[in-house]
């Protein structure tokens, strides 16, 4: 889910939990080797996931777009012709990597992305692969 805006702080995730599990939570959390920025209790609800994915259709291109990230393809060749969106750091290695290359040949950007950003685009991903076979 989406943070409230109040705690909210650039491309959050937010787990929600009851409290009185907030110790357990965290020290599994924890083993996993995770640290979160933070637990807190809110009082306002938290951003539910609109439709995730936003396609649009531009003739001979299909952009699909899940959370911020967009990615673009040539609907004949399956060439990626444009990956924009976010603003975590790896976007741009996101897109040098993937940009002129087909869907089958260009990486998962979910095995060379590490941000929320990345994982966006491993939706977008593979939203535009299942679309692009049916």
């Amino acid at each position: 889910m989406g943070p409230p805006p109040e705690i909210r702080s650039g491309c959050d995730l937010v787990i929600e939990f009851p409290l009185i599990e907030k110790l357990n939570i965290l020290r599994a959390v924890e083993a996993a080797g995770i640290r979160p920025r933070g637990a807190v209790p809110v009082s306002s609800p938290l951003l539910q996931p609109v439709n995730l994915f936003q396609v649009k259709d531009f003739g001979p291109y299909l952009m699909v777009r899940a959370a911020n990230m967009k990615l673009t393809v040539e609907k004949e060749t399956r060439v990626i012709v444009n990956v924009s969106g976010g603003g975590c750091p790896d976007v741009p290695y996101l897109a040098a990597q993937m940009v002129g290359k087909s869907l089958g040949e260009a990486p998962n950007p979910k095995e060379i992305g590490h941000t929320l950003c990345g994982y966006a685009l491993h939706l977008a991903y593979e939203e535009l692969s299942r679309r692009c076979l049916a």
